[in-house]
């Protein structure tokens, strides 16, 4: 099977045994999530699956490494300020590869824009768990202060964790 027909077939079983009515009530009725979460494209990193949460619970922004640029600050805005999402948490991951390419500093191309978010967060720090946990409180501390002053979502709760990928657990910073 080629690589498009899997996501086709993927794509029919989900249209069959997903949740059909709640996929036409958030049709019909619009989005209602209750957490922005921001994380890794890593694909072994979904919270839906992580928080068990339905279709339509959660505003997922998700780019390598769990960094933030003015696009994922315009996303979290979005959803704070029209979807009234009252939660945001940056979830960070063990395992991560854009950490490990920042600490190990192999990276290069369009990555280098990546690592060197995480680079900024880490100081001097090399050992990955700690940068992981640095780069979550460095996006946390950037969210804080980009929106202090921001009238509708100024006081959005923001939460730092990270989602274990062996164990499935996930501390809270």
């Amino acid at each position: 099977m080629d690589l498009i027909e899997k996501l086709i077939t993927g794509n029919q079983r989900y249209q069959y045994e997903g949740d059909r009515a709640l996929r036409e009530d958030t049709a019909e009725h619009g989005q209602h999530p209750y957490a922005i979460v921001i994380c890794c494209s890593d694909s072994r990193v979904v919270p839906e699956m992580i928080f068990h949460s339905a279709l339509g619970e959660l505003f997922v922004i998700r780019v390598a490494g769990n960094v933030l640029d003015k696009h994922q600050l315009g996303s979290i805005e979005y959803a704070a300020a029209h979807l009234h999402c009252g939660l945001v948490v940056m979830l960070g991951h063990s395992g991560c590869g854009a950490v490990e390419a920042a600490v190990t500093g192999h990276s290069d191309g369009f990555i280098a824009y990546i690592t060197e978010n995480i680079r900024e967060a880490a100081g001097e720090e090399r050992d990955p768990d700690t940068v992981c946990r640095l780069n979550v409180r460095h996006g946390v501390d950037r969210i804080k202060r980009e929106f202090v002053q921001h009238p509708e979502i100024s006081d959005i709760t923001v939460k730092g964790a990270v989602y274990d990928i062996r164990s499935g657990a996930v501390e809270w910073l």
